[in-house]
């Protein structure tokens, strides 16, 4: 029994320890960064280290901190069966929570003077049980019925859900257009690499060499000046510069950094490269596709920056929000009539407005998708992936003997 004793101990006390925050901290992978310089910002974006100051915990200082990526450890850790618990214990932790703080506050003190004002208008009970008459008699208790926000509920019910779908909605928009850069910035080198050279030219190797790092090196110069394109000037500027001229030549660098629209420029410096190899002009035609597929994902991606959900829609909800959690207390007011003094409302109108103005603002957070999403990580992996493609050996320059045993492998047996 003494043993049972203890092993139950030893798992509430794992169970309980924090462990983690509102940022979901993960052990911080190492990304494959591409070329001569590290990246500024790191795949895994983790938890604010504790020498960070207060805003940086929530709030707009919050965001660059909730750019998970997970992998096959993250996901075990996200659908564990302690996960309940976990988040529970980091509840005063949350960034989001501690972003309503002044939302909470103004109905919890609505919630306190209504619980004084009809103590003093309509009578109270002390601490030894005796019930006293109304101090002030010659003024009303202030109630409302609970009938109201019954029938209302349902109608701010489905605005936060509309709010919220649609908020969730841009945020995968935006996933997507990035998975869509992903997939197809490996399309364009793959083709480039495989089909480099025609007709049984000779291909010099070094020349290859360079026009492959070419365009694997603009690739990633245009993904790179689209994440500076949808990120804040003061967050990413000075990084994006010291990233370009670490990687690039001098005056390819100052061409993309001098323009007024970067990605466009980084772009068409990318279709110059491509129309510079040896390859059949159908076969640059379909690698070109490629380009327009990144004009589409960069003009999507500008659209959901510069076009918020409709700002009377977002409004109205606020309001419809804030003025039912203000006047609730006035509606709760009887139903905790068994608490001493009606004072349980106090702490139940709390939680209230915590949960509904945290719908709300979750919401709000996801609306602007790029600053929460870890574009830098994707600018990363893209680069990486693009330079391991252009060093992989192309067309003419495998060896007969190579070929021969893949095709005998192959082959079906006759």
């Amino acid at each position: 029994r003494r043993q049972s004793t203890m092993r139950l101990s030893t798992l509430l006390l794992l169970a309980l320890a924090p462990q983690t925050n509102a940022f979901a901290p993960q052990p911080p992978a190492v990304p494959k960064v591409n070329a001569a310089v590290q990246s500024s910002t790191s795949l895994q974006m983790g938890p604010p280290r504790p020498d960070i100051v207060l805003q940086e915990t929530y709030g707009e200082g919050s965001r660059k901190y909730r750019r998970t990526v997970y992998t096959h450890n993250e996901w075990v850790k996200h659908r564990s069966s302690d996960r309940f618990v976990r988040n529970l214990a980091s509840i005063f932790n949350s960034g989001v929570y501690k972003s309503l703080a002044k939302e909470v506050l103004a109905t919890v003190g609505v919630a306190s003077f209504l619980v004084g004002w009809n103590a003093l208008t309509g009578g109270y009970t002390d601490l030894d049980g005796v019930q006293h008459e109304a101090i002030i008699d010659f003024l009303p208790m202030l109630t409302l019925p609970l009938t109201p926000f019954t029938l209302l509920s349902p109608s701010l019910g489905l605005l936060l859900v509309f709010r919220t779908n649609s908020s969730y909605g841009r945020w995968d928009e935006a996933r997507k257009f990035w998975g869509l850069n992903i997939n197809h910035t490996r399309d364009l080198n793959r083709m480039a690499t495989a089909w480099y050279g025609h007709d049984g030219i000779p291909i010099d190797p070094n020349t290859r060499a360079e026009h492959l790092r070419q365009v694997s090196l603009l690739t990633w110069a245009f993904v790179r000046s689209m994440k500076r394109h949808l990120s804040p000037p003061d967050e990413d500027e000075d990084a994006f510069v010291s990233e370009l001229k670490a990687r690039m030549s001098p005056s390819q660098a100052e061409a993309i950094i001098a323009a007024v629209h970067r990605p466009n420029r980084a772009l068409y410096d990318l279709s110059v490269a491509i129309d510079k190899l040896p390859m059949h002009f159908m076969r640059k035609n379909e690698i070109n596709k490629n380009l327009s597929i990144f004009e589409d994902t960069l003009g999507g991606s500008e659209r959901l920056l510069s076009s918020p959900v409709p700002l009377f829609y977002t409004r109205h909800t606020a309001r419809f929000l804030s003025t039912w959690i203000l006047l609730l207390p006035f509606a709760l007011y009887d139903p905790f009539k068994g608490s001493w003094n009606h004072v349980a409302e106090i702490p139940a109108i709390a939680l209230a407005s915590v949960f509904l103005f945290g719908i709300e603002e979750l919401a709000t957070q996801l609306e602007e998708p790029f600053t929460i999403l870890p574009m830098q990580g994707f600018c990363d992996k893209i680069g990486a992936n693009c330079d391991e493609i252009v060093s992989w050996r192309g067309q003419g320059l495998d060896d007969n003997a190579v070929i021969e045993e893949n095709m005998a492998a192959i082959a079906p047996p006759r």
